[in-house]
């Protein structure tokens, strides 16, 4: 069966974020709901925005976090080597600035699901599940893009900010051109301008990958662990996904035998966007199966 052609709602990009301070580092974030907890990671180069639709759903009956990474959307972007590790020790010391320490649910979509990973890896307790959404980590294969990024120089002048590179950047994540829409274009361009940001972006991305692509090395080392811990897991992907191929989902059933798996059809990068409501229905659903 074919999935229906999705259509894009009017976007929905206003949240009421506000900062903290997380040792020293100036983090917009937004948090709202009563109940277990949750936290939703975005990709790389991107912010908290990414999640509006599954924030609103989750925060009538969880408690729902979402920043903005440490580097990434309207957060502080120190001039430091970023690295997955880093990452994850950043979402630690959120949670605990904001008082978290029940172990909750991560949601990361792109780098936020390697991120995710990375967390659960390094602090188990404190990880009672995993939903990875188009999630980095599972093949050496990435856009073309990405890998040139990767090439010093030549990733410092792709990553200008430009209106027709924020425009290319912003269709690239979807497949119907219906949801790039001149909202969600203006919102790339912006987080692309912030001081820092393409530092920060060509950090994180050469500590993972190269020319070739992704390393393999960590994601195969992330796999055993995360085998080890056999968390409940939901993974999904696009199957029109530009960044990250939809084959990687393939590798992530061998990875993780126990997770549950779903393919979007006619789906990009962010499934969470542009199939919303199948998104959410499949979500509640694998919470509510494995008492999360």
């Amino acid at each position: 069966m074919t999935a229906a052609e999705p259509v894009a709602p009017p976007p929905r990009l206003s949240l009421t974020a506000q900062f903290l301070d997380v040792g020293g580092v100036r983090t917009r974030h937004i948090m709202a709901g009563e109940g277990p907890p949750v936290i939703l990671l975005h990709g790389i180069g991107r912010s908290l925005e990414d999640f509006a639709p599954t924030f609103r759903a989750l925060a009538t009956s969880r408690r729902v976090y979402a920043p903005d990474l440490i580097g990434f959307g309207h957060t502080d972007k120190p001039p430091v080597a970023y690295s997955l590790p880093g990452l994850a020790r950043f979402v630690r010391h959120y949670l605990d600035t904001v008082g978290e320490t029940r172990p909750a649910v991560l949601i990361g979509n792109s780098l936020g699901g390697a991120v995710a990973q990375m967390f659960a890896a390094m602090f188990p307790a404190r990880a009672s599940g995993l939903v990875l959404v188009n999630a980095a980590g599972f093949g050496r294969e990435v856009a073309l893009s990405l890998r040139l990024c990767a090439v010093p120089g030549l990733g410092e002048w792709l990553l200008r900010p430009s209106p027709a590179g924020a425009r290319r950047v912003t269709r690239s994540l979807f497949a119907s051109p219906a949801f790039a829409t001149p909202e969600r274009i203006a919102h790339t361009l912006t987080l692309a301008q912030q001081p820092g940001a393409a530092r920060a972006f060509l950090s994180v991305l050469r500590s993972i990958g190269d020319v070739r692509g992704a390393r393999i090395e960590w994601q195969t080392e992330l796999a055993r662990r995360l085998c080890a811990l056999s968390r409940p897991t939901l993974i999904v992907w696009g199957d029109q996904d530009q960044i990250l191929p939809a084959h990687h989902l393939q590798v992530a059933r061998q990875a993780h035998p126990h997770a549950r798996f779903h393919l979007f059809e006619q789906t990009g990068h962010l499934p969470q966007i542009e199939r919303e409501s199948e998104f959410i229905a499949l979500l509640h659903s694998f919470l509510k199966d494995n008492s999360l």
